[in-house]
């Protein structure tokens, strides 16, 4: 089933329930997805709805950050708790020992030795990641630790 209609049952059902905090969450997802797609001149696939997922769930951590340095905490639990709610509609995250063992691989297959390599190591983790949920920052960090 499509993302949007996932969204649009759960958004029936908690304004049933009365949650308004999830519909209100809910309801930016759906904007965000229809947006996308009224864009786009070619239909919305998975990459491109976890693509969204990704820049939503980056926007909530940075908001998050600024009200907490502002001293509102009550804004910054709420755009976690945003946050919390849309990462569920992301695939399970590589574990460390996956992304090792494509690091591996992918070294071991493009036979890179210096960090001016790098990017062609990038893409080959991801790749042999495909599917799977993995912060960019965090594999590039391991990837250049590796490379030096």
């Amino acid at each position: 089933m499509p993302l949007i209609d996932q969204v649009q049952q759960e958004m029936v059902a908690a304004m049933k329930s009365g949650d308004a905090a999830r519909l209100s969450a809910l309801r930016m997802l759906k904007a965000a997805l229809m947006k996308r797609k009224v864009d786009s001149p070619k239909p919305i696939d998975e990459a491109a709805e976890i693509q969204v997922l990704k820049i939503l769930i980056n926007q909530r951590v940075d908001a998050a950050g600024m009200y907490r340095q502002a001293g509102r905490v009550e804004q910054a639990e709420k755009e976690e708790a945003e946050k919390t709610l849309l990462e569920a509609y992301l695939p399970a995250g590589a574990s460390q020992a996956e992304i090792d063992a494509a690091l591996d691989a992918a070294l071991a297959e493009t036979g890179a030795t210096s960090i001016k390599q790098m990017g062609v190591v990038m893409k080959a983790v991801q790749a042999k990641l495909t599917g799977k949920t993995v912060d960019g920052k965090a594999l590039s960090d391991r990837v250049r630790t590796r490379l030096q």
